[in-house]
């Protein structure tokens, strides 16, 4: 597969992202796919979705990890229930992360994806510490299946994610570079994040979006990919300067219609392709 492969983020059961109908008709060659239901998490299961992907020509590159009683509702509902952060659901999210990796492992993939939360800034903090105790115990775990446990940018400065990244100190943690999250979060400016945390980066998302009035009080917006300030002219080259060679996955939450899903991530994936040929990356 040729360097910066183009991919879009997708569920088979969850009804989130692209449809994969839709993805294989736009040419789409490889997902991001959002953890199917505990349900459908098994062997039989992980067959049969890799036989239907295989007819669609579509490799997943990444599963991306999800938890029931997420919210992404507002910045506050998010610090409460999204990821590993929430202490009450901690243990129990923390089994469940080690059962999606298992199910990643049974579709043959490497790469297991995570929002872990708001990661605390101060390092002696009790959350900090049992971050980073449960993120070696399932870097380690994953390690003995070859697998690498990447996590989202934007819900803490650069500085405090690569302190943490730093601290746990495992080869198979990396990140998944999300500049509009470092943006709707009002986290810092997502240009210089990714050259800071440039040596992590092992995936991305390509999302735009515009700053809230009030960064990191209130969401800024989501928009469709070219149409924020994000500037992916800039982003592909700073990707290029740091030696990305991994896929350029689109992840928009539109409604699953497949006309406006069509349209909008066939957009989307004429202004990658473009912008590629610009940088002279084939």
């Amino acid at each position: 597969m040729s360097r910066w492969p183009l991919g879009v983020f997708a569920s088979i059961d969850e009804g989130l992202g692209v449809q994969l109908a839709v993805a294989h008709e736009l040419g789409v060659p490889t997902i991001h796919l959002h953890t199917p239901s505990k349900e459908s998490r098994t062997a039989a299961h992980a067959e049969r979705f890799q036989s239907q992907l295989r007819k669609l020509g579509i490799e997943i590159s990444c599963v991306f990890a999800g938890f029931a009683g997420e919210s992404y509702a507002d910045i506050p509902t998010v610090v409460k229930t999204v990821g590993l952060t929430p202490a009450e659901l901690r243990s129990e999210r923390t089994a469940e992360l080690r059962e999606i990796a298992h199910f990643a492992h049974l579709l043959g993939v490497k790469v297991v994806g995570l929002h872990l939360g708001f990661v605390p800034h101060e390092p002696n903090d009790p959350t900090f510490v049992d971050l980073v105790r449960i993120t070696r115990e399932v870097c380690d775990e994953l390690a003995e299946r070859g697998q690498s446990l990447h996590l989202e940018t934007g819900q803490e400065p650069a500085d405090v994610l690569l302190k943490f990244l730093t601290t746990v100190d495992r080869p198979n943690l990396a990140i998944n570079f999300d500049p509009a999250n470092m943006i709707l979060y009002g986290c810092g400016e997502p240009l210089p994040a990714l050259r800071q945390l440039g040596k992590f980066v092992r995936s991305v998302h390509c999302k735009d979006a515009k700053w809230s009035d009030q960064p990191g009080v209130t969401w800024g917006v989501e928009t469709a990919l070219g149409a924020g300030d994000v500037n992916f002219a800039n982003f592909l080259q700073a990707l290029f300067d740091i030696g990305y060679n991994g896929p350029l996955t689109i992840e928009r939450e539109i409604p699953q219609e497949p006309a406006r899903q069509k349209a909008e991530i066939g957009a989307a994936l004429e202004l990658l392709r473009k912008l590629k040929k610009e940088i002279d990356v084939d």
